[in-house]
């Protein structure tokens, strides 16, 4: 039998088994026109391309969703690749079918200017055809999924590429929408690229104890049921070892080694009913002593995305904990699936309702928050917003509000709606006046204090707030309310920055360069652009090296009116011979200060052992954590053995990011003879320098000599060799050191 004919019959089975009222007929059609749409056409693996949508729409058939979702997923390919067009599409299979494939196609066909602009509008498309119709998304999360599976076809480049935008947009979008099993698949999958060392480790050593772990399962999945079957409870219980993402996770945020990680199960019980799981947990409290302060009642409170279930955490005899959760089937379906799950779904209704429940309230409200900002802004917005960390409130008629973890009133206010935060002039939480600043805790009773007469939100509010939705709305009202003053205020803060880059304002504002400079910042006129610095929908230093960068394309840089500094060069460890490596100028600002080669908006830490600031060479090391811990090239911990291959592997070059005004931590140890006013001179020095102070320390060693650690922000090398010689001329003081190590 023809493998294509059977793959796809083994599709049919599927949609057969899940969804007994799919139009078969239809679904059949469409795959018709799609294998001869794709005719000829193959994917990296060599296989013919029609096996992708195929394997998308079985994905989507396990799912149990409608036939038109099946068949959108069989041409979702169909307008970016062939030559297939939305009316084709709409009059073969209907105007929902079209919306939906037109929805999941990317925009191939237009050019951006960047990156991030190219993935801003995707992602804002795909969101707004979500909000109308979450099919949509399910569809692409599903496309997505067999993508990651097949991923080890592409190139390095591109599995990076791909693996870090599942990470940060497509495996928190499943998590919103309940799909914990496609989470955990696209989590895993996408380690796999990320870190592939830590990935093979953690599985190693799973793998080694598979049977030790597995004997642990079926003693305690053996004393569960035996005790549910003598308090005559209908139910079924299994264990598992959780998923290797979120056992990395552990690792990385608490700095453990896997023998150190004794939460690794999970059990399950599915029950009947609901006072069933009541009972349960009554039981399974009577078997196993449970942890205080972890347990949670999702039952009472779902979660926004639906999920229902209790959870509680107990320790076993043998003095392991692990995590019990306990659900009817038909939450379990839906902490499976999700909104997949959905009965509407299943009577193959119109979906387009779906968009005004509460469930997808927060797609609407980040598109709406994000209007006004530009591509990088958005997509790095989008991540904070779906990757945080949530803390559920009630407001005083009982509705539950979720949060960003860390939010406090000011977040709560515009959560509500603008115009409550706008008025806010103050707030409680239990009943008590609170500061604006105040974190609020899970299961926080918050009610805002309005006026009609209030001035609007504070500048110092855009600090406070947690959540993107909150300082955008505040963003918003100073764009509307105070358009004079923004552009004040962001004249002299664009003017200042031009002029630390030796560029003049008239350069900038001639005729002949305004109106390709104003394309580039995306701004109608230099008044909108001063406005939008004013108000904060772009900083100045970005806004600064656009234009300059600008000029330079038109070459009206040269003569060296504006001097481009060197890249950073380091020597890397891992090169033979030492060779020395340079990294171009990062082409936009980051909040770190540290471009990574060959990575882009990746997480960046600086280590500590060492304290690099910009000046020092540099290397960057591939944590276990997704990201990359930078050091200085001299630390004792960045020295490694050449010849270890996998040690050397994860070593990357790194470089500072040109004009960058962020300070850096770091710390001096200064040796004298102990005196009386030994620390008071420090610190006199350091006061006198206007250096910020995070930390003094002083101790007498058995030698009576005095050591002195301070703590302190710089904003380069240059700063801290004018530090360290101001330290080394007081009297009495015979070296001062960086701290290392």
């Amino acid at each position: 039998m023809d493998p294509i004919l059977d793959q796809f019959e083994s599709l049919m089975e599927k949609v057969r088994k899940n969804n007994r009222g799919a139009d078969l007929e239809r679904i059949r059609e469409a795959f018709r026109y799609a294998d001869a749409q794709h005719a000829g056409q193959v994917r990296k693996s060599g296989e013919p391309y029609i096996t992708h949508p195929l394997h998308v729409a079985a994905i989507v058939a396990e799912l149990e969703m409608d036939s038109d979702s099946i068949i959108a997923a069989l041409l979702h390919d169909c307008i970016e690749d062939t030559g297939s067009t939305h009316e084709d599409i709409a009059k073969l299979f209907g105007e929902t079918v079209a919306a939906l494939v037109e929805g999941v196609t990317k925009l191939t066909r237009v050019q951006y200017v960047t990156k991030e602009e190219e993935q801003m509008e995707n992602l804002r498309k795909m969101l707004m055809a979500m909000a109308q119709d979450v099919r949509v998304i399910l569809i692409k999360i599903c496309d997505r999924l067999h993508n990651m599976r097949t991923l080890q076809f592409q190139p390095p480049r591109k599995q990076r590429e791909k693996s870090l935008e599942t990470m940060e947009i497509y495996a928190p979008i499943a998590h919103r929408l309940g799909m914990q099993r496609v989470k955990w698949e696209l989590e895993d999958l996408a380690l796999q690229y990320l870190d592939p060392i830590g990935y093979k480790e953690i599985e190693q050593d799973l793998a080694a104890k598979s049977s030790a772990h597995e004997k642990f399962m079926v003693s305690v999945q053996t004393r569960i049921n035996d005790r549910l079957v003598a308090e005559g409870i209908s139910a079924t219980a299994y264990g598992r070892v959780k998923h290797i993402y979120s056992i990395y996770r552990k690792m990385y945020t608490q700095n453990k080694t896997m023998d150190e990680i004794f939460d690794l199960y999970a059990f399950r019980v599915i029950v009947d009913n609901i006072p069933d799981c009541y009972n349960v947990l009554g039981c399974i409290h009577d078997l196993f002593k449970p942890v205080l302060g972890r347990f949670k009642d999702y039952i009472g409170t779902p979660k926004p995305n639906g999920y229902q279930s209790l959870h509680t955490t107990v320790i076993g005899r043998e003095g392991i904990p692990f995590e019990v959760q306990i659900r009817t089937q038909e939450m379990h379906h839906t902490a499976e699936y999700g909104i997949a799950a959905h009965w509407k779904y299943k009577q193959g209704l119109s979906n387009g309702s779906l968009g005004s429940e509460e469930t997808f309230e927060w797609v609407r409200k980040l598109l709406e928050s994000q209007q006004d900002t530009d591509a990088e802004e958005f997509v790095r917005s989008l991540k904070v917003d779906l990757f945080a960390d949530e803390v559920f409130v009630f407001t005083p008629q009982g509705d539950v509000k979720s949060l960003p973890a860390g939010a406090n009133p000011i977040d709560f206010a515009y959560s509500i709606h603008s115009a409550v935060g706008n008025k806010m002039t103050g707030a409680k939480i239990n009943g008590r006046i609170v500061p604006f600043d105040t974190p609020l805790q899970n299961g926080d009773i918050v009610e805002i204090i309005t006026a009609k007469n209030a001035h609007g939100p504070s500048r110092d509010w855009i600090k406070l707030c947690k959540s993107n939705e909150a300082r955008n709305k505040i963003r918003q009202w100073f764009k509307k309310e105070r358009r004079e003053e923004n552009i004040a205020t962001g004249k002299v803060m664009l003017e200042n920055e031009l002029r630390r880059l030796g560029i003049p304002v008239t350069e900038a504002m001639s005729e002949e360069n305004l109106p390709h400079i104003l394309k580039k910042v995306g701004s109608g006129s230099w008044d909108d652009l001063c406005a939008a610095i004013g108000y904060g929908g772009m900083t100045a230093v970005k806004a600064g090296a656009r234009i300059k960068d600008e000029l330079a394309r038109l070459g009206k840089l040269q003569g060296g009116k504006v001097p481009a500094a060197a890249p950073q060069s380091v020597i890397y460890p891992g090169m033979a011979g030492g060779a020395q490596q340079s990294i171009p100028k990062a082409p936009k600002h980051t909040e770190s200060g540290i471009v990574v080669e060959g990575l882009g908006n990746c997480l960046v830490k600086f280590a500590k052992c060492c304290t690099p600031i910009p000046g020092d060479p540099v290397i960057g090391f591939i944590t276990r954590g997704y990201g990359v811990s930078v050091h200085r090239a001299d630390c004792p911990n960045a020295q490694f053995d050449h010849t270890d291959a996998q040690v050397a592997g994860r070593w990357v070059n790194v470089a500072w990011v040109e004009g960058d005004l962020e300070s850096y931590h770091t710390a001096l140890e200064l040796s004298a003879p102990d005196r009386d006013g030994l620390a008071l001179d420090v610190a006199t020095v350091l006061s006198t320098l206007k250096v910020k102070v995070s930390g003094l320390s002083a101790r007498r060693l058995e030698d009576s000599t005095a050591l002195v650690v301070v703590e302190l922000e710089v904003k380069d090398k240059a700063q801290l060799t004018q530090v360290t010689n101001k330290l080394s001329q007081i009297h009495g003081v015979s070296t001062v050191k960086r701290v290392t190590g």
